[in-house]
């Protein structure tokens, strides 16, 4: 529901969590969970606590941006005429919400996934630096570092190839949730 206290507190956890950078958030979780709680570790990639800053941080700043993106589909595909009519047909609000809204509201969530995902490809790059994790993201900002042309290239090729991979997963699933969308014979 809108303007609930609820909605304010997501939407206020949204913003926060898009505006605020990755390396910035892994500062604050190192200094709250590593040092502060002593709950995690800050390097390294040997057991599950390892994984779970990093983790974390990536999926936060997709997920509030994914958040605010959907509550703002949501808001506009509820006010939609054919909502009003499916309610005074006697649908059940829960069939209404799923059956209709969601679906509707998920094509400009669906729109913006590719580039969400082209952000956290981007993003493991610093997050695995910053924690010392053993990956592509590390590897490639590495070889920048220490001028290794061949393998700059190798990166970027499969970081582009994941991208593309990404995109063409989103038009395809565009055309599921939009039945206006046909391939063209």
């Amino acid at each position: 529901r809108q303007n609930t206290m609820v909605d304010y507190g997501s939407l206020f956890f949204a913003t926060v969590g898009t505006t605020i950078p990755s390396f910035v958030m892994a500062i604050f979780f190192i200094y709250i969970f590593a040092l502060g709680l002593h709950l995690f570790p800050i390097t390294g990639w040997g057991t599950p606590q390892h994984m779970v800053m990093p983790t974390v941080i990536l999926a936060l700043g997709a997920a509030a941006f994914l958040a605010r993106i959907t509550r703002a589909s949501m808001l506009e595909a509820i006010r939609q005429d054919y909502v009003r009519t499916a309610r005074s047909k006697g649908l059940r609000e829960q069939v209404v919400i799923v059956g209709h809204v969601l679906k509707n509201a998920m094509i400009p969530v669906a729109t913006v996934v590719g580039p969400a995902a082209a952000g956290l490809i981007t993003g493991s790059f610093i997050i695995e630096t910053f924690f010392s994790v053993p990956g592509i993201g590390r590897e490639y900002v590495l070889s920048i570092t220490a001028l290794d042309y061949p393998v700059i290239m190798a990166t970027t090729l499969l970081y582009a190839f994941f991208i593309v991979v990404a995109n063409l997963s989103v038009d395809l699933v565009y055309g599921m949730l939009d039945p206006r969308i046909k391939v063209a014979k």
